[in-house]
């Protein structure tokens, strides 16, 4: 049947989110419908209320989210009513080259199902009717939430939702990059530029593979400080320091093994790659405005054999990795109730958001009642 339940939305570029009472149609053919438990406030859904990630408005925002299954559609056999779910906010047809090769990160579907569920089509109206898209066809910052079969990934009972949550983007993207994208050695040199909800995640991966200097760069000492829980053997405050390739090739002896990019800058992905030794391997993790650009000596690609790659989703495979990283968790190898910051009830939405904008979060979660 149709629920009714409050929603986060973004209706105006540039301007602060409302929280409405939108109605959510029961789930079709291979779908499901989700009670949101906990949902993620990620830097990327600050990134589509400003035109960064350019979407569709009226917008349900939200990507990173954990619920309990309340109803399922016809044909669903993988999932039942009561099952605890993280969202995926790329779908996995399971069909395309690259489902079938191992990089669902990359499904085709995935990459069409932008703003709508799959098939185009949408389950969300507003109260006078109208529909409303929904971010990566999730749309899980709101009560309740219809998705595909293969935006949803079922998990063991007994994993605390708001941890959860967190998993299904900020910790999949950034552990993800350390050890599915780049494939850290132990003993190896890291840095990371930028120590948000990715950044931090980027860090505590490079850990957990072993790294043997992990150099984090962020222009807030409080963020800095918490790279160093994270895992963090040495910090650099870029707004203080003149020469950061200098200071990296100093601290490593000639140059980062691996450096990551997490802010989503052309000028910063440069300093990376720069900072790399030779037969280094620059990864982009951040998400940049459609117009930015990067520039690198192109002899260097020949003459120092460097890398430079992106990493999306962490080069998940959310089927595998979800289990894989609460396992970390269970192992208490994986922090993930440091992370959270605060947390926040729905109608607290704006402030989640205007605390985002300020880099006062490790990361922020909405909890629903």
């Amino acid at each position: 049947m149709a629920r009714s339940g409050k929603a986060v939305l973004a209706r105006e570029a540039n301007r602060p989110v409302v929280v409405e009472t939108i109605d959510v149609e029961s789930p079709r053919r291979d779908e499901i419908m989700v009670k949101v438990a906990a949902c993620g406030v990620c830097h990327s859904d600050l990134s589509a209320t400003n035109g960064t990630i350019a979407m569709p408005l009226p917008l349900i925002l939200g990507h990173e989210g954990a619920g309990t299954v309340v109803e399922v559609g016809e044909g669903v056999t993988d999932f039942a009513v009561g099952d605890a779910v993280i969202s995926s906010f790329v779908s996995m047809c399971g069909k395309c080259r690259y489902c079938v090769t191992g990089r669902p990160n990359l499904c085709d579907v995935g990459a069409r199902a932008f703003a709508a569920m799959p098939d185009g089509s949408l389950r969300t109206k507003d109260a006078q009717g109208q529909p409303l898209n929904i971010f990566s066809a999730c749309g899980v910052m709101a009560e309740y939430a219809t998705l595909s079969v293969n935006n949803a990934v079922r998990i063991q009972p007994g994993m605390p939702m708001p941890q959860a949550a967190l998993i299904s983007c900020g910790v999949m993207t950034g552990v993800g990059a350390a050890i599915n994208t780049a494939r850290v050695e132990a003993g190896a040199s890291v840095l990371v530029i930028g120590a948000g909800g990715v950044g931090l995640n980027v860090i505590q991966g490079a850990r957990i593979a072993g790294a043997g200097i992990i150099i984090a760069v962020d222009t807030a000492d409080h963020k800095l400080e918490l790279a160093r829980q994270f895992g963090a053997t040495h910090v650099i405050n870029a707004s203080r320091e003149e020469n950061l390739v200098k200071a990296v090739k100093k601290l490593t002896g000639g140059g980062a093994d691996y450096a990551f990019e997490c802010i989503g800058l052309g000028k910063m992905v440069e300093q990376a790659y720069r900072a790399l030794r030779k037969g280094g391997k620059a990864i982009v993790v951040g998400v940049a405005r459609g117009e930015d650009a990067t520039s690198v000596k192109t002899a260097s690609l020949t003459f120092e054999e460097k890398t430079l790659t992106g990493s999306y989703y962490g080069g998940a495979r959310p089927r595998e990795d979800f289990p894989r990283l609460i396992g970390m968790y269970h192992a208490k190898q994986l922090k993930l109730d440091e992370l959270i910051t605060r947390r926040y009830g729905i109608d607290e939405a704006p402030q989640a958001f205007a605390d985002l904008e300020a880099g006062l979060n490790a990361r922020g979660v909405i909890v629903f009642d």
